[in-house]
């Protein structure tokens, strides 16, 4: 079952476009990234979900709601964590949570208590969310916006100012929500590394158009058309760059990569290899995300 629904939107401010033809569909339960550079009209998209402005064009359907006319209903049922992280900084955790779910008329001290546990702060809930690191605020945010036991949440750029700690934490934070609480997610990012593990499915965005949809598998399947296959072993380069049919080349000491038609081909090579010399890595390196994206910019005008 979809639980988003985008067809044909455009979106236009002062007449200039900033979304054309954007369309769109997002399962319920599943994890989706927008993903897309700084300016590409990722943070239009969330806006125009929640209801917040208007579509210039097109058709939008977010819980079986219009946005355009049912956005208060939408904003009931989803969370939403922005780039800041919208607290009061005089205020401790525990005061702002409570301050938030009499607003989302969810007022539930059970709930906040298993929120600020699950996110790892029940011993900072009595400190003012002022004095927190920029990780902490993004787990109270979080905390915040699954008050409401929401459906469908909504992230905009969660891992910003975060550092490499910060980030994994918040993946997976996201990852145990989706999972426990059932809640369909949206994160608009752009750095895609980050995003490679924990989502289902990606949209790609370029200069306010989708330019690409799908799920890793089926990105890869499309895009990935030779496996560039970085190994670690003792087998020590050919004058002719050509091993028993295999090209390659030298990366390094004991690095070799060699290009394949596809990945069936890498169990047969590493059998022959194998049978000369040791491996002690082996690592398709054109497979990541970011790999996949710029294969698709590279076809974007």
């Amino acid at each position: 079952m979809n639980i988003i629904e985008v067809n044909d939107v455009h979106k236009s401010f002062n007449g200039r476009a900033i979304l054309t033809d954007v369309s769109f569909s997002i399962q319920e339960g599943t994890i989706n990234g927008l993903l897309g550079p700084n300016g590409a009209g990722k943070t239009t998209i969330i806006r125009l979900l929640n209801g917040v402005i208007d579509a210039t064009g097109g058709e939008m359907s977010v819980l079986g709601y219009n946005p355009k006319t049912d956005g208060n209903e939408i904003r009931k049922k989803a969370g939403i964590v922005t780039e800041s992280a919208s607290l009061y900084h005089d205020m401790s955790a525990w005061d702002n949570l409570v301050f938030f779910s009499k607003i989302y008329g969810a007022a539930d001290k059970k709930r906040i208590e298993y929120l600020l546990e699950q996110f790892d702060m029940t011993a900072h809930k009595d400190q003012l969310v002022g004095t927190f690191s920029t990780g902490m605020k993004k787990r109270i945010s979080l905390a915040k916006a699954l008050l409401h036991k929401p459906s469908l949440l909504f992230l905009d750029e969660p891992t910003n100012g975060l550092d490499p700690e910060g980030i994994n934490a918040v993946m997976h934070y996201l990852g145990m929500v989706n999972k426990q609480e059932k809640v369909t997610i949206l994160i608009c990012s752009h750095v895609l590394h980050q995003l490679e593990s924990v989502c289902d499915s990606f949209l790609f965005l370029n200069n306010g158009r989708i330019i690409e949809k799908g799920t890793r598998r089926e990105l890869e399947e499309k895009y990935v058309t030779q496996v560039k296959l970085l190994l670690e072993t003792g087998l020590k380069p050919a004058t002719r760059e050509i091993y028993k049919g295999y090209a390659y080349a030298a990366r390094g000491e004991n690095q070799l990569e060699f290009t394949l038609n596809s990945k069936e081909e890498i169990t047969p090579l590493l059998r022959l290899i194998l049978e000369e010399s040791w491996v002690h890595s082996c690592e398709i390196q054109n497979r990541s995300l970011e790999s996949i994206y710029f294969k698709i910019r590279g076809g974007v005008q």
